[in-house]
């Protein structure tokens, strides 16, 4: 199979996540973790609507607990991410502490977005351990649902931030 087709099938699975998401008024990010070109775990952002906001539920770290709690004999440096925004600090440094193979991102986040950082003046740990990313795949699909949170008056996460005025300007 080709990659770049399959970059698009797994990007879209993503997606598809990240448009449940904004179904249920979350912020519209999902990922997907493939191994051996199948879909491992799954992740949809949280915590960013109702009584329970918080910075902790992003899609990634969803998905790596989700990985940490299978019992399989799984390489991490043959996984791939996939997902519709571009992982912020956190999460790629979760990706970077549990060995993830490679990053496919669909939309750049350019207020937390984290994989353009130079990491080669970091700590040895990051620094030796820098993951190839590949981003824009089916970018203006993901920054459609972004476009059509932001639009949406009662979504308030983010509201008014960098990230929103980028995204609704395009």
């Amino acid at each position: 199979m080709n990659y770049n087709m399959n970059y698009n099938y797994f990007m879209e699975k993503a997606l598809d996540l990240a448009r449940e998401a904004l179904s249920a008024g979350e912020f519209p990010v999902g990922c997907v973790m493939v191994y051996q070109d199948k879909i491992l775990v799954t992740g949809s952002r949280t915590g960013t609507t109702g009584k329970s906001i918080n910075e902790i539920d992003h899609a990634e770290i969803i998905a790596l607990r989700k990985l940490a709690g299978l019992k399989k004999n799984i390489t991490p440096k043959e996984i791939t991410l996939f997902c519709t925004m571009e992982p912020c600090l956190m999460c790629y440094s979760a990706l970077v502490l549990c060995g993830i193979g490679k990053i496919v991102y669909a939309y750049e986040d350019v207020m937390s977005g984290c994989t353009r950082c130079d990491l080669t003046k970091s700590a040895p740990l990051f620094r030796n351990n820098l993951i190839p990313v590949i981003p824009n795949i089916l970018r203006d699909s993901s920054l459609e649902l972004f476009k059509n949170y932001f639009s949406k008056s009662d979504n308030t996460y983010w509201k008014g931030s960098l990230l929103a005025s980028y995204t609704l300007i395009q």
